[in-house]
C-alpha cells in the first residue's frame, strides 16, 4: 500500500494558518491541523483532519505529525498572558520541532518576523530568533519566512485602527509617527509559504509588501478610506500606551503593548530586501474599507478565552 501524503498546519482555524490551508487544499494537498481550538473544526466542513496541539504530551504530538510531508508552523504568542511567556513559547516551539523530526516530517515552513535577533531587548523578536536557531539546528530542511505586519480582512492591527477611527473623536499616535512599516497581504504570505514548502533547499526570506509607509501615513490612509473624522494627535509613547490600556479595559483586551510600540518606533517592521508580496495596501484598503473596523477584533477572545491553559494557533 502507498501511504497518503499530507501536510500539517498549526492553526488552520487561525488567521494566517487559514489562508495557508486554503492554498494547500486548492493545490490538491491533504491537510491536517494541530490546534488548541478543535471545537472550531465545524468551520472546515470536514475538509481537513483535526488534532489537538499538545505541547505537554510530546509522544502524542509525534504521533499527530507522523507521516506528514511538510509542517507549516504559525504558532506564536503576541504577548505574554496567563503564564505563557515568550520563553514558554520558545520551549513549546522546540518541542514541536523535535516532534516533527522524530515523526519523519521532511520540511518545516515557519513564519517568523523581520529583524529577529537573539540579542534583542524585545522578547518577541528575541524569541523568534531563538526558534529560528532551533529550526536551523534540527537537521530538517526548512524555509523561514519573515513577515512584517500581515494585513487582511481578519487582521487585528489594521482592523482595530479602523475601529477606533470610526468611533473615537481622536486617535493617538505614539511619538512622531515617522517610524516606518511595510505591510504584506495575508494571501501573498500564504502563497509564499506554500511555494516554499515545495522547495528542497533551506530558505530564509523576508515576506514584505511593495509599499512602505510611516505609521502616521498608514493611519491617515485608513482614516480616509473609512470616512473617519477623528482628530489625529501625537502623544508621548507612555501617554498613548496609557490611553490604549483604558480602551483595553473597555473592550476586555490588550490593545497595544510597550514592546509593540518600541518595535514600531525602531522601524523593525520594514525590510531592506526587495518586496516579495505583490498586493499594494493602498489599493487593497480602497476595495475593502467597508469591511474594516465594523467590529473590534479581540486578541484574547481569539486565542485565549476558550483555552485558558495557554494560547495556540
Amino acid at each position: 500500500m502507498v501511504s497518503r501524503e499530507f501536510d500539517v498546519v498549526t492553526g488552520a482555524f487561525g488567521y494566517t494558518g487559514k489562508y495557508i490551508t486554503r492554498r494547500l487544499l486548492a493545490k490538491g494537498r491533504e491537510v491536517k491541523t494541530l490546534t488548541g481550538h478543535p471545537q472550531r473544526a465545524a468551520s472546515s466542513n470536514g475538509h481537513i483532519e483535526v488534532a489537538r496541539l499538545q505541547f505537554e504530551r510530546p509522544a502524542e504530538l509525534v504521533q499527530s505529525l507522523r507521516g506528514a510531508t511538510t509542517l507549516y508552523n504559525t504558532y506564536w504568542v503576541r504577548f505574554p498572558h496567563h503564564g505563557v511567556t515568550y520563553e514558554k513559547a520558545v520551549e513549546n516551539s522546540r518541542t514541536l520541532i523535535t516532534a516533527a523530526r522524530e515523526a519523519g516530517v521532511q520540511r518545516i515552513v515557519h513564519l517568523s518576523i523581520t529583524h529577529p535577533s537573539p540579542d534583542s531587548k524585545l522578547g518577541y523578536f528575541r524569541g523568534k530568533a531563538e526558534v529560528e536557531q532551533a529550526i536551523a539546528a534540527s537537521g530538517l530542511t526548512y524555509a523561514i519566512l519573515r513577515p512584517t505586519v500581515i494585513f487582511g480582512v481578519e487582521d487585528i492591527l489594521i482592523n482595530n485602527i479602523a475601529w477606533l477611527l470610526r468611533r473615537a473623536p481622536a486617535f493617538a499616535i505614539p511619538g512622531s509617527g515617522r517610524y516606518r512599516l511595510q505591510p504584506v497581504y495575508v494571501v501573498d504570505v500564504a502563497e509564499m509559504a506554500v511555494a516554499a514548502g515545495q522547495e528542497s533547499r533551506n530558505v530564509v526570506a523576508d515576506a514584505v509588501g511593495p509599499e512602505i509607509f510611516t505609521f502616521e501615513q498608514l493611519v491617515r490612509i485608513v482614516a480616509v478610506n473609512v470616512g473617519s473624522r477623528a482628530r489625529i494627535l501625537h502623544l508621548p509613547p507612555f501617554m498613548a500606551l496609557w490611553l490604549s490600556r483604558q480602551v483595553g479595559r473597555a473592550v476586555h483586551d490588550v490593545v497595544l503593548t510597550k514592546e509593540e510600540v518600541e518595535g514600531l518606533m525602531a522601524s523593525l517592521l520594514v525590510s531592506q530586501a526587495e518586496p516579495t508580496g505583490r498586493t499594494r495596501f493602498s489599493e487593497w484598503i480602497n476595495r475593502h474599507a467597508h469591511l474594516l473596523g465594523i467590529h473590534y477584533a479581540s486578541e484574547l477572545s481569539r486565542h485565549f478565552r476558550k483555552n485558558e491553559k495557554g494560547p495556540s494557533p
